[in-house]
């Protein structure tokens, strides 16, 4: 139990931190956002082609294709992050490739601090000597820095996912509820669950507790955001496939949101300790690949799973909706500045 407690505190730290940052750091949402960019150019791929098409399926070809984009997950953020940021597009290749070679946490870190420093000799230096200046001081230092937070990432957050594997075996209920409803929260926040559960390396029951709990919210959020009626059709089938594609609106309305992710993510997550569902690979806290390679790892007892997973989900929108109905929110409208009239308002 206590095991459980003291993974539990020190990734509730991790994403107070990211949290923190989002909100105070400058541009935090916009790097965020980003780095979910990458974790789907990266992780999502690997998901799909190396887990399920590639492991399960025996197609080689689609596996490398899988491995290629999961080991790029850090040139992925030193990339995406720069160009959220503003950075010319030579500019941001330029640091994702200075970073090859390390994950996405020190990529993200390396690529959100040098895109400053890259501001600034551009603003300094005189045209034409911006470039060899950013060469020689940017490159390096982007390195220098993802260096400096590898073993940083390692020891930290990598020991966080060993902690919580070890401990799934002393209370796998209390597991599976704590632990179901914290990823099923971050795959709404803009970290995201894959990002968050590659990073910490997660496998076993665990990995398993955030692959099914993640694809039962798909159907948690479409009943919620169709009853509290955030947005369009479009809107709400998107948010049931990926909900970073509607992180504005979940960030304008985070305590509905996420209170109502954290009620069907722990009644998920207790169903699949209970019923002891393992995945073997990490990162695949996403709805599609989570679901098939739980499947294809566990068989029967994991299609069970998923469907009671997808009942009690469903039962958590429902549960959502009575909560926060009289709740004042904000619609996609009002976020994005549109609006939109139906047969019934239209002139």
């Amino acid at each position: 139990m206590s095991q459980i407690l003291i993974g539990t505190a020190l990734l509730l730290v991790v994403l107070a931190l990211f949290t923190l940052f989002s909100y105070k750091a400058p541009q935090g949402m916009k790097a965020m956002g980003a780095l979910a960019n990458a974790a789907c150019a990266s992780f999502l791929v690997e998901a799909f082609h190396f887990s399920l098409f590639g492991e399960q399926m025996g197609i080689k070809f689609l596996e490398g294709v899988g491995s290629a984009n999961g080991n790029l997950g850090g040139v992925a953020a030193g990339i995406l992050v720069p160009l959220a940021l503003g950075v010319s597009p030579v500019y941001a290749v330029l640091v994702g490739l200075t970073v090859s070679g390390f994950g996405i946490l020190p990529g993200f870190i390396a690529g959100y601090l040098v895109s400053f420093v890259i501001k600034f000799l551009e603003e300094k230096v005189p045209a034409g000597l911006d470039l060899i200046a950013i060469i020689l001081v940017a490159a390096p230092l982007a390195r220098f820095i993802a260096m400096a937070m590898d073993p940083v990432v390692k020891n930290t957050l990598l020991q966080i996912g060993q902690v919580l594997i070890q401990a799934s075996d002393s209370s796998p209920i209390v597991m599976g509820l704590i632990l179901g409803g914290l990823i099923t929260v971050v795959a709404t926040a803009p970290l995201s669950s894959m990002a968050l559960t590659s990073i910490i390396g997660l496998t076993g029951i665990p990995m398993g507790i955030g692959a099914l709990a993640v694809f039962g919210s798909s159907f948690m959020n479409y009943v919620f955001f169709s009853k509290m009626k955030f947005g369009s059709k479009k809107d709400t089938i998107a948010v049931a496939i990926e909900p970073l594609t509607q992180s504005d609106i979940i960030s304008a309305n985070p305590i509905p949101v996420y209170a109502t992710n954290f009620i069907g993510g722990a009644m998920s997550g207790i169903i699949v300790a209970l019923m002891g569902i393992q995945v073997g690979t990490p990162g695949l806290a996403t709805p599609i690949a989570g679901f098939f390679v739980s499947v294809a790892q566990n068989g029967t007892n994991a299609l069970i799973a998923a469907v009671g997973c997808m009942l009690v989900s469903v039962l958590a929108g429902f549960i959502g909706h009575a909560i926060f109905k009289n709740t004042k929110i904000k619609t996609a409208d009002e976020i994005r500045g549109t609006q939109v009239f139906d047969s019934n308002t239209a002139a």
